[in-house]
């Protein structure tokens, strides 16, 4: 209901007002006195009316739905669930499969997610293609992983490395340099094909994120060990204006043997003799064929009873 003020002090505030708009008109007439005293009626009027419609925004509020209290919420008794089944009186666990024998129980276990697998950010050939003719990338300098994330070639995200695939390796055909963490067999083949040269190079997600912030300058060279190089890094370091991140080296053996390998172009490969397997367990078997020449000796000794020549021994 609109406030009711006093009819005196709405009439001299009416008043005030109407004189103000009419100043020729004087205020004691009777006239003025009512046109006062309606206008005085229809302010206050108008001003309740505005108080009475306040409301929130459409949306600002949401009425509370409360199961289980009565019949007259629409939501009593059973509370919305039904009257019968387990899904009325009780939990249903995820795994629940109605009754059969589980999947897990007639058919097994199989496989597992390796929890420690590097995630790999993928490149193709046909994207890295398509990005070099576009001028998003310049193939007459060295492509590293600052250069391939910094072209927005795979997103923005930076992962635990990056993996060169050989899809659309039938059309490419530009001689480019690039360094990356691992490759297939498909996608060297074609860059060395091209007159190109890749190098594979351990990368963490942490020292990828300082190549493209400038904190570490990339180098494909591993930090050499031993004593006598200690001056030499040392040397390095002090001529440089700025303190930088040095890149890691793997510590893992199966990142070590990987980056050892000629095959997979890996930067560790000039660490290897002449004729030593990548392997850090399993060597290369020599003399094969002569153990095989020495075992046929042998046999065909002891069945005639000579003896076997020396040199074979």
């Amino acid at each position: 209901m609109p406030p009711r003020l006093p009819l005196a002090q709405a009439a001299r505030c009416c008043q005030a007002s109407l004189t103000a708009a009419r100043p020729s008109v004087p205020a004691s007439s009777p006239t003025s006195s009512l046109i006062s005293l309606f206008a005085a009626l229809s302010v206050q009027t108008r001003s309740a009316s505005i108080l009475a419609s306040l409301s929130d925004n459409r949306g600002a509020y949401h009425k509370r739905i409360r199961k289980g209290r009565g019949p007259s919420s629409g939501y009593g008794k059973t509370a919305g669930r039904g009257m019968n089944g387990q899904k009325a009186h009780g939990h249903v666990k995820p795994w629940f499969q109605g009754g059969q024998t589980p999947l897990i129980v007639s058919h097994g276990r199989k496989g597992f997610v390796n929890q420690f697998a590097a995630d790999m950010s993928e490149l193709n050939l046909d994207k890295l293609h398509e990005w070099i003719e576009a001028g998003r990338i310049d193939p007459t300098k060295p492509i590293t992983p600052k250069e391939i994330i910094k072209s927005g070639i795979i997103g923005s995200s930076i992962k635990d490395g990056i993996k060169l695939l050989g899809r659309g390796k039938e059309g490419f055909k530009i001689p480019i340099t690039i360094t990356v963490s691992r490759a297939s067999g498909s996608a060297i083949e074609a860059i060395e094909a091209a007159g190109g040269k890749i190098v594979t190079r351990f990368y963490t997600k942490e020292s990828i994120k300082r190549l493209v912030q400038g904190k570490s300058i990339h180098t494909d060279k591993p930090l050499p060990v031993g004593k006598e190089h200690v001056e030499e890094i040392l040397a390095q370091a002090r001529s440089l204006k700025k303190k930088y991140y040095r890149l890691p080296d793997p510590t893992s053996r199966w990142d070590i043997e990987y980056y050892r390998d000629p095959a997979h172009r890996g930067y560790l490969s000039h660490q290897l003799a002449p004729g030593e397997s990548p392997s850090l367990y399993f060597k290369v078997p020599t003399g094969g064929e002569k153990v095989k020449v020495v075992r046929a000796e042998k046999v065909k000794a002891s069945k005639t009873g000579d003896a076997v020549s020396e040199k074979l021994f």
